[in-house]
């Protein structure tokens, strides 16, 4: 049975697309057999992993209002093992269309209910807010992976993030559980981004990953080109720190890998 990740953060600019593509990648490069599903109405996720997101006829969008059927709207990426859900601006007025839908926060669970064992890892890349999409994906998700930006407003947010997934588990998903927080954009060369690392250690009680995400151009470039960083650069720094995150993402399977 697959493993359903949401990638999650309501502040924007954080790496949470970035890990949503690279994390797929490298988990695919690792002969994991993934389906990324971007619920993301900017569609970066969608173009990141070499799909034309102006072009896809049928996206998360036409999935959410029951005009095309899941087969329909899973395609293949850039990258062998690699499926994608893509999503465009149309999903912008989704949650004003959902809204009235009977369990509409149910939505995506009950479509990836009947596809999760054809996957070994299913990730869902969220929108940068708290809003009905990120909902139904923490619904129907067995973890939540929050990226971090080492920067000195690191923490603001993620109490109400974390409050938002501990909702979640108590009214909608009593499964759900935070998979752990990653650290991006690290920049080895300032004592600030040491310092973020170390208070959030101190202050988070919670799951946090050993791998560290650096700040690095490659890693900026790639998107441009339609690829995830293994493939656009497999040596650089930021492929090989999402090579680790994949391997911890697989090892960690139970709760006593955990420090």
């Amino acid at each position: 049975m697959g493993r359903i990740i949401a990638v999650a953060n309501q502040k924007g600019g954080v790496g949470k697309t970035t890990t949503a593509i690279n994390l797929s990648a490298c988990l695919a490069e690792k002969k994991k057999k993934v389906l990324t599903i971007d619920i993301d109405p900017q569609g970066n996720t969608t173009s990141g992993l070499g799909v034309d997101k102006n072009n896809v006829e049928n996206t998360i969008y036409e999935l959410f209002l029951e005009e095309c059927t899941l087969s329909d709207c899973i395609q293949a990426s850039v990258m062998e093992g690699l499926n994608v859900i893509a999503s465009n601006i149309n999903l912008s007025g989704a949650e004003i269309e959902l809204i009235s839908m009977e369990n509409k926060e149910y939505l995506l669970k009950d479509k990836l209910d009947t596809i999760k064992g054809d996957y070994d890892f299913i990730i869902i890349d969220c929108p940068p807010s708290l809003n009905l999409l990120t909902v139904n994906a923490m619904v129907a998700a067995d973890t939540v992976l929050v990226p971090i930006q080492c920067e000195y407003y690191a923490l603001e947010g993620l109490s109400q993030l974390i409050h938002t997934i501990d909702l979640i588990k108590e009214r909608l998903n009593p499964k759900l559980e935070i998979e752990g927080v990653v650290f991006t954009m690290y920049d080895a060369r300032t004592n600030l981004s040491s310092q973020v690392v170390e208070n959030v250690k101190e202050n988070l009680n919670k799951k946090i990953y050993k791998t560290i995400i650096p700040r690095n151009v490659r890693l900026a470039e790639a998107p441009s080109y339609g690829m995830p960083i293994n493939m656009y650069d497999g040596r650089s720094s930021g492929a090989e720190a999402y090579r680790f995150l994949a391997e911890e993402v697989i090892e960690r399977e139970d709760e006593d890998e955990w420090l």
